[in-house]
């Protein structure tokens, strides 16, 4: 069943970089400036941050599989949408639709992992979960570089439409809903109203800011570099084809695969793990620093392979989240959560288009205004994290 739920994940995954990859024939055929090219990428993102607290609280009151069930179809309109796009208004639109259509794909996993697995597991089985996902990323790769080059970008949203139908059906003939021991059914939400006042209390709760924070820039930071930049990165910095940035996205993703499994069986526990997140992320904001210095194709290549890796700690604010609350908040405190990660990534996506458009009048190169920017805000979330209040007994 989490196999059949991680099928759906993986395909938003995929959905959600393939501005990397078609960033180029999409600036040639449209003439996007790097601006418009943020905003297409954050559109997603947006849309599916946005749609999270309404996802926690579907869960909560109809359960995963009828939620994703439900909502999902729209992933494959919206890419049918995309494939017939005439004009850039059109393309938003459909990034909008995606974006809706695939908003539960990643909470149906952790709300299923934290309902079904014994909470000791929960981080090994979550990062299992997320390497598993990261075949999503191995499709925005190489294979849809080859399929872009043979025939055009809608080519490649009618793929993912078909791939998304596939995994719908997968989630339809596979997925039950666990039953919820009589304490925990008695505590859940009876409507939507219900549990929309129920993100109120997790509001009032001190930590909920910090772990808010943080979690706007980690995941954005990557995805911004994997999902947008990458493609543009080096085939304008550094001269690479559209193959060649293909099989450069393709190994990162393979890297990548191997991150988060490995966070999380690493997972010092909660007395240690708030340190470790900090660490981490002041790390991966230094890498982003000296590539922005650096204009090596070695020192981009290299340090975002390690980036694909050392990203998989972000398993970590999962678990996190997890041992910061009751049982019967998790469905909703994991859907603000996760509403938080992707309304940075939009945020970030955006911000750095606006960076690399006033880049040339600042006297930047476009791409250290870019990579540079990422670095400052991991920089300042992590003071952020480290100053605000975290729950009892982590520090």
């Amino acid at each position: 069943m989490l196999l059949a739920l991680t099928c759906g994940f993986a395909l938003s995954q995929a959905f959600r970089t393939v501005a990397a990859i078609m960033a180029p024939p999409l600036q040639k055929e449209f003439g996007l400036t790097p601006s418009q090219l943020g905003v297409f990428a954050g559109a997603f993102h947006l849309a599916f941050g946005g749609l999270q607290l309404f996802m926690g609280m579907g869960i909560d009151v109809w359960g995963p599989r009828r939620t994703v069930l439900a909502v999902s179809p729209l992933a494959i309109v919206g890419a049918l949408l995309a494939a017939t796009a005439h004009d850039y208004g059109q393309l938003l639109m459909a990034q909008v639709v995606i974006g809706i259509g695939c908003a539960p794909a990643f909470l149906v996993c952790t709300v299923f992992i934290a309902r079904w697995f014994a909470p000791e597991r929960f981080a090994s089985v979550s990062g299992a979960t997320l390497g598993l996902g990261t075949v999503g990323l191995l499709l925005t790769g190489t294979p849809l570089a080859w399929l872009i080059e043979q025939s055009s970008w809608r080519a490649g949203f009618i793929a993912l439409a078909v791939a998304a139908a596939a995994a719908w059906l997968a989630i339809f003939v596979l997925v039950r809903d666990p039953k919820l021991p009589p304490a925990e059914a008695a505590a859940a939400p009876a409507n939507p109203l219900a549990a929309l006042r129920g993100y109120g209390e997790l509001f009032r709760l001190p930590f909920t800011w910090g772990i808010l924070v943080l979690g706007l820039f980690t995941y954005a930071s990557f995805l911004t570099l994997r999902g947008l930049w990458l493609g543009p990165l080096l085939v304008e910095r550094h001269g690479f084809s559209l193959v060649q940035t293909g099989n450069v996205a393709l190994a990162f993703s393979v890297i990548s695969a191997f991150g988060a499994p490995l966070y999380g069986r690493l997972d010092p526990g909660e007395r240690r793990r708030r340190a470790w997140l900090l660490r981490y992320t002041l790390g991966m904001a230094a890498l982003f620093a000296v590539m922005a210095a650096a204009r090596s194709v070695l020192v981009d290549v290299g340090i975002g392979a390690v980036l694909s890796l050392v990203s998989g700690y972000m398993v970590l604010q999962y678990a996190d989240v997890r041992s910061a609350y009751p049982p019967r908040m998790i469905g909703r405190a994991m859907a603000l959560f996760t509403m938080a990660l992707f309304m940075g990534v939009a945020l970030m996506q955006w911000l750095t288009g606006l960076a690399a458009s006033h880049a040339a009048a600042l006297g930047l190169e476009t791409y250290a205004a870019v990579l540079g920017g990422i670095a400052l805000m991991l920089a300042a979330a992590a003071l952020a994290f480290r100053w605000l209040p975290a729950p009892a007994g982590t520090r």
